[in-house]
């Protein structure tokens, strides 16, 4: 029987080394079903070495990732195939079209063709990419690429969806789109996690946000959560307010103040 209480994304006492380098120290959180999950902090805090322990690109040094139940050591395709991972940088067959891209990873999830048919126009059209859908994906721009990779990752109907900066690069239309999906796609059960350096985006969408330095988990909780760990608590405080603090950049931001 499925447990619809259990978390779909599970990161216990994870840790990664790189030689004498720790990058992520001693990491546990959960995402649950229907929630957003916004994974921040500063350049080289761990947060892509997280998320690629997630989706199977590392093997953590130790500690346990779980996704959709699944570890993802002793169970990998099982955990892979309950995934739709999104790099920061989109990874694209450039020399194939969008159309052709989608058939190809269908295949990989061996999905019935027709159903990847449907599927793809679907979501060629969701992401206003139907009368381009037989370009190749060189021609793109990175809004458009990054648009592909998405929907690449949205094709299986997984039930954790992973994005590494989402809407680095694109305009504000294209990360409108991008945020009210994902927000519908939460809404339909899945668990989103992702990460970006943009606080607004964090601030207005994610249902429960990580606070990540120096390989740390250093807070997590809601907004409000996050608020009451913070010297500046109150209503008042913004979420750049809160990962300043608790990341050791307010000093900076102060000084910022002193030489206006």
């Amino acid at each position: 029987m499925i447990d619809f209480t259990a978390p779909l994304i599970e990161a216990e006492h994870l840790a990664k080394h790189f030689g004498d380098k720790i990058a992520v120290n001693d990491v546990s959180f959960t995402v649950n079903r229907g929630e957003i999950f916004g994974f921040l902090g500063p350049n080289g805090a761990g947060k892509t070495t997280t998320i690629k322990i997630f989706v199977g690109l590392l093997k953590p040094t130790s500690g346990q990732a779980r996704v959709a139940g699944f570890d993802v050591l002793a169970q990998p395709l099982l955990a892979k195939a309950a995934c739709g991972y999104v790099p920061d940088e989109p990874n694209l067959y450039s020399k194939l079209s969008a159309r052709e891209l989608l058939r190809f990873v269908g295949d990989l999830y061996a999905l019935p063709r027709e159903l990847v048919t449907r599927r793809s126009e679907e979501l060629l059209r969701l992401f206003d990419l139907t009368d381009a859908g037989d370009d190749l994906v060189d021609s793109y721009s990175h809004g458009m690429q990054q648009k592909t990779s998405l929907a690449a990752a949205l094709l299986h109907d997984p039930k954790v969806l992973i994005l590494d900066e989402p809407t680095v690069g694109l305009d504000p239309k294209s990360a409108r789109l991008i945020k009210d999906i994902l927000r519908q796609i939460a809404d339909r059960g899945a668990a989103i996690m992702l990460s970006t350096h943009i606080l607004e985006i964090a601030e207005r969408m994610c249902d429960r946000i990580g606070i990540i330095n120096q390989g740390k988990l250093v807070a997590v909780g809601t907004l409000d959560e996050l608020r009451s760990l913070g010297k500046r608590e109150g209503n008042g405080a913004s979420l750049e307010d809160i990962f300043l603090e608790l990341t050791g950049g307010a000093e900076y931001a102060e000084i910022a103040e002193v030489l206006k």
